[in-house]
């Protein structure tokens, strides 16, 4: 049997298998209301074979958005969208449908990236931002208000009252943006918490602004509801988060209440990029499963069936996602089924694409 279309159980929720779909920024947003492009697209990955489909990070404050068209659960009008196409995509599609809660935080108020991935001029609309600090992303970006507990407070207070969007509309599951630079990393990060208060300095005093977003949101969803978190796995930068850093959150996280963590990296300054090997988060994942025994997920250059399954296999991770390879092959989770020899849902619309039934099957290249 294939260890990845093996089923998973997290709280309340069984996943039929360990492929998930990670979230991807769409960037089509019409004031953070989702628009026929969302409905098109999710749906086509509702029927990807993947057990889980988790929807684009969606910003909690409409000050929290990274860039004009994304995607938000701030108003009863982003809600209502998203309810249509969560509903769409449970009638039609096989995956269960997960949503990553986000606030951009210093890296808010940008560009697409099809128009320059910059921060936005004075002609482009731009808003304010916060962070943890008053340090700018980088050369060239909006220098953020560091926050005061007022403005915790109210953040605190929007992530809650999204996750109870959340569980209106009907979402499977709920993961909060602990990664790529955004707010809630921005404050673990060392690089980009330089506060002399009770919320920087130490791992423990970074920790417990995001600690206090995840106290409130626990107590909000329902223990049936899977929690979960991404999380960065290194900076990639000296002096930035490491993997002894990864370790430590997710244990925090799992005394916390969250049901899994899925491991992302780099992203916090312009220079923290991630490299581009093969698996390149795969052993921090390892290790944090292994030190922290929260359920684990892993992100980055996964592309390959063969490749997934012995992550899942050898005890490496639990789950996989994958992101552009889905935008690839948006019938991954079926080639993979057909590469691994499992069986995996498909609408009986499109049951006669199905290997026993399409001699061609064993034909494509």
């Amino acid at each position: 049997m294939s260890a990845l279309f093996s089923p998973i159980k997290l709280a309340g929720l069984e996943l039929s298998n360990r492929i998930v779909v990670a979230p991807m920024c769409q960037y089509s947003a019409d004031d953070g209301v989702g628009t026929d492009w969302h409905t098109t697209h999710l749906g086509m990955l509702a029927n990807s074979g993947a057990g889980m489909l988790v929807i684009e990070a969606t910003h909690v404050e409409r000050r929290g958005r990274i860039t004009h068209g994304c995607l938000g659960l701030y108003s009863d009008d982003c809600e209502a969208m998203l309810r249509r196409v969560v509903a769409h995509c449970h009638r039609i599609g096989s995956a269960k449908i997960g949503i990553q809660l986000a606030h951009a935080g210093r890296k808010a108020s940008s560009q697409r990236p099809w128009d320059g991935a910059k921060a936005l001029s004075d002609e482009e609309d731009p808003w304010p931002t916060i962070g943890p600090s008053a340090l700018p992303f980088g050369p060239g970006w909006h220098t953020p208000k560091a926050m005061t507990e007022e403005d915790m407070a109210k953040v605190n207070k929007a992530f809650t009252d999204a996750a109870k969007r959340s569980l209106r509309i009907g979402f499977d599951a709920i993961e909060l943006h602990f990664a790529h630079g955004y707010l809630l990393h921005s404050f673990v990060s060392p690089l980009s918490n330089k506060r002399n208060d009770q919320y920087g300095g130490s791992f423990e005093g970074r920790m417990r602004f995001p600690m206090e977003v995840v106290q409130s949101v626990r107590a909000a969803v329902p223990r049936s509801v899977p929690l979960g978190a991404r999380i960065t796995g290194t900076d990639w930068v000296d002096g930035g988060l490491s993997p002894d850093d990864a370790v430590a959150m997710a244990k925090a996280l799992k005394a916390a209440g969250l049901d899994y963590i899925d491991i992302s990296s780099g992203n916090i300054t312009p220079d923290s990029r991630w490299p581009s090997d093969a698996g390149f988060n795969v052993p921090i994942a390892e290790r944090v499963r292994r030190e922290s025994g929260i359920a684990t997920r892993v992100v980055g250059m996964i592309a390959g069936a063969k490749q997934a399954e012995d992550i899942v296999a050898s005890g490496k991770a639990d789950m996989v996602a994958m992101a552009r390879a889905f935008l690839d092959d948006p019938h991954w989770g079926w080639h993979a089924a057909a590469t691994l020899g499992a069986d995996v849902a498909r609408p009986n619309q499109y049951a006669r694409s199905a290997p026993k039934l399409w001699p061609g099957a064993a034909l494509r290249g």
